[in-house]
């Protein structure tokens, strides 16, 4: 069974950055393609970033493209989403989650891709 578990959110002001992370355990984590996804309060849940197994390919959703990254450290099972010049639109609760049986390769942005899900860390953004 795999846990995932998401910290690094909180009440930030609008233009700061962030560094959301998520903590993985059971089997390696290059076992599973990796993504982040976001919901905000009545709207449904949208992708954000995702991380192929390799953690070579990498794919932004265009809301947070050019002032965000996400990043694997696979020594420590950890996942990554910096996000940059943050926008009152950013608020919203930040999931991580994970694919097993993906292509080494590949990226997924459907969030009916993924297999594990964290419980999400909450991040307000204010003016």
């Amino acid at each position: 069974q795999v846990q995932l578990v998401e910290s690094g959110g909180g009440l930030v002001q609008a233009a700061d950055s962030l560094r959301l992370a998520c903590a993985r355990s059971g089997r390696a984590l290059s076992t599973y393609a990796m993504g982040w996804f976001r919901q905000a309060p009545g709207k449904e849940r949208e992708f954000v970033a995702a991380i192929s197994r390799s953690g070579d390919s990498i794919l932004l959703s265009d809301s947070v493209k050019g002032r965000s990254t996400a990043t694997l450290d696979n020594a420590k099972n950890m996942v990554y989403l910096q996000m940059n010049s943050l926008k009152l639109d950013d608020t919203a609760v930040y999931f991580c989650a994970a694919k097993s049986s993906g292509l080494f390769w590949k990226t997924y942005s459907g969030s009916d891709d993924y297999d594990y899900w964290g419980q999400g860390t909450q991040v307000t953004v204010s003016s």
